[in-house]
């Protein structure tokens, strides 16, 4: 596989690499090089030359619920915990129909697809059945998942509240069947969050996370209602992280926390202990008055972070939103923190390509033993009449285009077309 084109990608959080006539040069699944000349070895060869179009990492989303798709961009008048009861419980109990949770992961597989998000880590719901579907049809897609059966054994209404017993059987059947069956598709252990699971429940997925070496994927410091509410559930705990870390939910680098908006410093030490990956939810936590996630404070103390579109807390799924919500909301942010600097955009889009892609192994960016995922963007018509630097037309794809700029898609060496095109 050699393409040819305007390549820019992130190596590192401070650095944008531009390299204009490029090529990249893949064998099977992962990338060899990026060369300016083509080397003599593969002279002769097929090259696919994409002319002046970007050649640009596909994004990676660690931290989407699938079947939100169907609530994307209703209810933010609303705070988080009453956002939960009106749309999103009431929705994910549609779910117990098998029939219609195929149709609504095709159409969300295709959604991902097009807005060039071919890695991803996903909350279903509670029902074993749903979950396993969406993993068949994931490991069909072309696409890359990590995928999670919903666990809530509490606090939650009774359409969709489980047996912790029966809870953790499903899981467990899940995983195993997934290891079996699959090969692209991997489970990660889902506690919904810590109001809503049980203490026998988290130690038993703990036990799980233990037994099976699995990535862990929650919620953790999202709404201060929220916070105040774990702390009357677990007073003899002193801080939301630290329950996780009591069930062996923290797991060495393996696990994603989603928002970490209110956090202690003790908090952040121990998160960066365990390394943990925060996902940073721009979009979602404007949408429901949460607060501003201190990102590039956690970036200078050495968090994992990375940034994720949280649908369907976030409106949409195009981590092209995202990346720019998080910019702005760093500029804003120094309105009452001066001393805070804002985000530069190549360290969001890192935050949305390479660091996210590590969860995966390696993922995200243009060096030797990647693994080839690449979209080609086209600027639109209008914007061609104008001479632009590669990083400019980033930019601008970044903050106006969409998918009818991304004229390909390759997901670990292969041209990947839309999954399910019949619908």
């Amino acid at each position: 596989m050699i393409l040819k084109g305007n390549v820019v990608h992130t190596p590192a959080p401070d650095q944008a690499e531009v390299r204009e006539g490029a090529y990249l040069v893949g064998d099977g699944e992962t990338i060899v090089g990026l060369y300016d000349v083509l080397p003599p070895q593969y002279r002769g060869q097929p090259v696919t030359d994409y002319g002046s179009a970007l050649i640009l990492p596909a994004f990676t989303d660690l931290h989407l619920h699938a079947p939100q798709i169907l609530n994307r961009g209703i209810g933010y008048d609303l705070e988080l915990l009453p956002w939960l009861e009106r749309y999103t419980f009431p929705t994910e109990a549609l779910f117990a129909d098998l029939s219609f949770a195929e149709t609504v992961w095709k159409h969300l597989l295709n959604h991902l697809w097009e807005v060039g998000t071919l890695r991803f880590s996903a909350f279903v719901t509670v029902h074993k059945e749903a979950a396993w579907k969406l993993m068949e049809l994931s490991e069909a897609s072309g696409l890359r998942g990590l995928i999670g059966k919903v666990n809530m054994d509490r606090n939650s209404p009774d359409s969709l509240r489980e047996d912790t017993a029966a809870s953790l059987a499903d899981t467990e059947e899940l995983i195993c069947r997934a290891r079996a069956e699959l090969n692209h598709t991997g489970f990660i252990l889902t506690p919904r969050f810590v109001p809503s699971t049980s203490p026998a429940l988290m130690e038993g997925l703990g036990r799980l996370g233990e037994q099976y070496d699995l990535p862990v994927q929650s919620h953790l410091s999202e709404n201060l209602s929220e916070v105040d509410w774990v702390a009357r559930l677990h007073p003899d705990i002193p801080t939301y992280t630290e329950v996780y870390d009591r069930f062996g939910l923290l797991r060495q680098g393996k696990t994603i926390m989603a928002h970490a908006i209110h956090l202690s410093p003790g908090e952040k030490a121990l998160l960066k202990e365990r390394k943990v990956t925060l996902a940073h939810c721009p979009l979602s936590n404007a949408n429901l008055s949460s607060g501003i996630m201190p990102l590039a404070d956690n970036l200078a103390l050495g968090l994992d972070c990375c940034i994720a579109s949280d649908v369907a807390g976030g409106n949409t799924a195009a981590m092209t939103s995202s990346i720019t919500s998080a910019v702005q909301t760093s500029k804003l942010r120094r309105l009452n923190s001066p001393e805070a600097p804002p985000l530069p955009l190549a360290t969001a889009f890192y935050l949305a390509t390479h660091g996210p892609g590590r969860f995966f192994g390696r993922a995200g960016a243009f060096l030797p033993g990647y693994s080839f995922d690449a979209l080609v963007v086209e600027p639109d018509p209008l914007d061609a009449l104008v001479e632009r630097a590669p990083l400019e037309r980033l930019e601008q794809f970044l903050y106006h285009g969409d998918s009818r700029n991304i004229a390909a898609r390759y997901c670990a060496g292969a041209l990947t077309p839309r999954p399910f095109p019949s619908l």
